[in-house]
């Protein structure tokens, strides 16, 4: 997916992220912490399970690129670590408070960088639904909180 601003409103709290000079970040990215470099969701590894998948990006969950990192720079950029963002969904209606995590590619595996989906649990989420969508919305507001800076949900 190519750079799509999805800030809204509310304070970002951002923070300036080393990334790796191979990995490539696009404005809107979900990201989590790597050891000490932000990777975008698609590049953790596979954990077997869509439940897995989302664990354990909750659990190093950093924020949303606000800047891009092409490959071969090494450059740091800057991470939302708050804030409502706007972001697609595959399908479902929301509610306020809903809370919501990195959704699964098609083939089972990898998580999408810029798509979210609703979560059954709090440690596998990284936002909560900031407007109610009805069904057949595709995309949503949702308040993210970051875990490595803020806790998380």
């Amino acid at each position: 997916m190519s750079d799509r601003m999805r800030w809204r409103y509310g304070d970002t709290n951002p923070v300036v992220a080393a990334v790796d000079p191979g990995t490539v970040i696009e404005i809107g990215d979900l990201v989590y912490q790597a050891v000490d470099n932000a990777r975008p969701a698609a590049a953790q590894s596979d954990q077997g399970t869509p439940a897995d998948n989302q664990t354990l990006f909750a659990a190093n969950f950093l924020g949303v690129a606000m800047q891009r990192s092409r490959a071969g720079q090494a450059e740091p950029i800057r991470v939302a670590t708050t804030g409502v963002f706007e972001f697609d969904i595959a399908s479902g209606g929301f509610e306020l408070g809903d809370l919501v995590g990195a959704s699964e590619n098609s083939n089972g595996t990898a998580l999408e960088n810029q798509v979210v989906e609703k979560v059954g649990a709090a440690d596998l989420a990284i936002a909560r639904i900031a407007r109610r969508a009805p069904a057949g919305t595709t995309s949503v507001l949702v308040d993210i909180r970051s875990t490595v800076m803020t806790g998380g949900v």
